[in-house]
């Protein structure tokens, strides 16, 4: 079932006199339990790709269809409405906050929500659960490991139920076993949860966890490969080769 439509979106800064265009005509869809990852050299368009789909960044030509809805007119509550029961976002450098506990920062949108108390309790301790960091709900940022602090994040994210996860550079500030667990778990949130996610990263190795790999290159779709019964490793060398082909240095990727 198709559930994110990008059709002909374009999204330029600066003005006429210094206009730069960060990207340029994309047109893709994803389905509903897809585990999407987007990759690119820095520059490419992939995080303003991601930004725009999320509503963070407004769109110059194009629209964007989530669930058959054009999100590209939503304005005011039905912006605010959308970013809180359709999107979960997942962002770099975590952006917990550090005056509530771990419980709380996941609680939150479910509390803004006016969801019932009970029902906040089961959401929090299931999706704990999912993520394995039960163990420090009654923590602060401060107590954690950035591996915690993600996971943390990443609860927060998906326990609204949203109808598309949205994750810029999740690993990107995580060593590589703390990355490799927090891959595991989107893993298993997009096989048992049948989690729609979409992931922008630069790293090869987390791409190979998703089940399809967009390229941007200079704003635009440069190729795209699909996992299918391939196993991860071998998806992964898919992956380099073409990397490879956009020009960059598969030692910057691994």
């Amino acid at each position: 079932m198709e559930l994110l439509k990008v059709e002909g979106i374009e999204k330029y800064y600066g003005n006429k006199v210094n206009l730069t265009k960060a990207i340029d005509d994309i047109s893709f869809t994803v389905e509903k339990g897809e585990f999407v990852a987007i990759m690119g050299a820095s520059g490419s368009g992939k995080t303003t790709l991601l930004n725009c789909i999320s509503t963070i960044d407004k769109v110059t030509a194009g629209h964007i269809y989530l669930e058959g809805e054009d999100v590209t007119t939503l304005k005011g509550k039905a912006l605010n409405k959308f970013r809180s029961e359709k999107l979960g976002f997942i962002f770099q450098d975590f952006n917990l906050l550090d005056t509530l506990t771990a419980y709380e920062n996941i609680s939150l949108a479910l509390s803004i929500q006016k969801r019932p108390v009970k029902e906040i309790e089961e959401a929090v301790k299931t999706v704990s659960e999912q993520l394995g960091i039960t163990e420090v709900l009654n923590k602060y940022p401060y107590q954690m490991s950035g591996g915690q602090k993600q996971r943390v994040a990443s609860a927060r994210a998906i326990v609204t139920n949203p109808s598309i996860v949205l994750a810029d550079e999740p690993t990107g500030a995580l060593d590589s076993k703390s990355a490799k667990m927090l891959l595991e778990r989107f893993t298993y949130l997009n096989r048992e949860n049948n989690a729609t996610i979409m992931m922008v990263t630069h790293d090869s190795f987390s791409a190979s966890y998703a089940s399809r790999v967009m390229f941007i290159k200079d704003g635009k779709i440069f190729n795209e490969i699909l996992r299918g019964e391939s196993s991860r490793k071998e998806f992964f060398d898919k992956i380099i080769d073409v990397v490879t082909l956009l020009g960059g240095d598969a030692a910057d990727v691994v």
